[in-house]
């Protein structure tokens, strides 16, 4: 036994009906071919903090990495919405100074109005987080204009403990891995280097081949499912 190590998962540990209905709901979605009236959008948020130098860093040199002071100053945090088109390899990112219900609710409107006006409805998958809900639409619109923006979505939850059937965290944790593994001292840095990064993707525009179908997961996570009851 090795005491002082632990290991963190993100599925739940024993049987849970809730958890694979939601799975399987997610999975038949990303099965679905690509149509451009009816894109399919995986939604995630992220925060970042923002660290001033106290100290200018030694730039590196031939045998030398570039060095940081210890000492730093906490300059805020900003939030980070990622839209991810995965089946065109396409994604925005968004950064705001808040991650509350209004802020969820005018990017929806920003997605629909702007990002894809031209499509009939487009398919939304995300985690469940409180103010992922249509109700924030209500408190950020005429209840016409919330309407509206809802009939214009098909929203699908990843289920709790199942943040990897996002591929928009898979996103943003290759933004992070690409792009923020720094100090970045303010929001409008921030903004720059993520707006450089996401050109640098997009030109590429590699699709996201999505491959865990329910019937692997019917196999490979088969505790997960219940035990039917006769």
């Amino acid at each position: 036994m090795k005491p002082w190590q632990n290991k963190e998962w993100c599925i739940p540990a024993k049987e849970n009906a809730e958890f694979v209905c939601a799975m399987e709901d997610v999975l038949d979605v990303y099965k679905r071919s690509y149509d451009e009236t009816h894109p399919l959008i995986c939604m995630d948020e992220s925060s970042k903090q923002h660290i001033k130098e106290t100290r200018q860093p030694i730039p590196a040199k031939p045998g030398s990495v570039e060095k940081y002071d210890t000492e730093y100053e906490r300059n805020g945090v900003s939030n980070m919405f990622m839209f991810f088109e995965p089946l065109e390899g396409k994604r925005h990112v968004v950064v705001t100074d808040q991650r509350t219900a209004l802020d969820w609710a005018h990017q929806i409107r920003n997605l629909v109005d702007v990002e894809y006006p031209r499509a009939e409805r487009i398919t939304l998958v995300m985690d469940n987080l409180n103010t992922h809900r249509g109700a924030s639409l209500y408190k950020a619109f005429a209840p016409e204009e919330a309407r509206r923006i809802l009939d214009k979505l098909e929203i699908h939850y990843t289920p709790k403990q199942g943040s990897w059937l996002n591929m928009a965290e898979i996103e943003l944790s290759i933004l992070s891995r690409q792009c923020l593994d720094r100090r970045i001292p303010d929001q409008e840095t921030l903004r720059m280097e993520i707006a450089a990064w996401q050109e640098q993707r997009n030109a590429i525009a590699q699709p996201m081949e999505w491959r865990f179908t329910n019937e692997d997961a019917r196999v490979k996570l088969k505790k997960l499912y219940p035990t039917i009851q006769k």
